[in-house]
């Protein structure tokens, strides 16, 4: 399968960094069963950000489960050097990585390697980064990953400026192209960030922070409507 398998037309994604980790299988199994079909997976190293988050190990608890559902794992490497943890993350059951555009010299040939693990592959950039200059060495991924907050901290707010941003790209990327956007994502800004162009909207806090999480997923996907 691919990210063209994945997407229904538009995805809410929730983010596994805000889960409650002691209950960790009895959410994912709620949220599966309301309809969730791609879960975000952020991985960090304390290096390229600061927190030190979770790894292989936990993803392989959680994507048999994901998998059974016919979903997918989507895994947001935050890290330095993340060509030598695509080999762990693909053994893991995950089933796309995106990296960073700032943690690599060669965009290009960080696609390929993950391709030769037979993962979906995405780039990802950070606010102070130009969307131009990422499309123009992200033409063979399958997404494109617009943070709307700075890495690493779940909880904080999204940025206004990134809508800007998010349209901005979706003029110079291929339609063929997702783009996905991360951080601060809640009822408010879902559709104004389905309008200038994404179609891949990342949710911890939203979903995660809220007692009902099935009522907190489907409100996510009633305000795209």
């Amino acid at each position: 399968m691919a990210w063209s398998d994945w997407i229904r037309t538009v995805e809410i994604e929730p983010s596994l960094y805000a889960a409650d980790f002691a209950n960790l299988g009895e959410q994912l199994n709620m949220l599966l069963r309301t309809g969730a079909r791609v879960f975000h997976f952020d991985v960090g190293d304390g290096h390229f950000v600061e927190p030190i988050t979770f790894g292989p190990v936990v993803l392989a608890a959680v994507a048999p489960l994901v998998h059974s559902f016919g979903g997918a794992v989507d895994c947001h490497l935050m890290v330095d050097n993340p060509v030598k943890h695509f080999p762990q993350m693909a053994r893991a059951g995950g089933d796309s990585v995106t990296f960073h555009f700032e943690a690599v010299d060669d965009v290009p040939a960080t696609i390929a390697a993950a391709r030769e693990h037979g993962l979906g592959v995405g780039v990802a950039f950070n606010p102070e980064t130009e969307p131009a200059a990422v499309a123009e060495v992200a033409t063979e991924a399958d997404i494109v990953l617009c943070m709307s907050i700075h890495p690493g901290y779940g909880g904080q707010e999204f940025m206004p400026q990134a809508l800007d941003r998010i349209e901005a790209l979706r003029q110079v990327l291929p339609d063929r192209i997702h783009i996905q956007v991360d951080g601060g994502i809640d009822n408010d800004n879902v559709r104004s960030v389905y309008d200038v162009g994404a179609t891949l909207m990342v949710a911890g806090t939203s979903i995660f922070g809220r007692e009902d999480l099935q009522r907190s997923y489907r409100r996510l996907v009633q305000a795209l409507a």
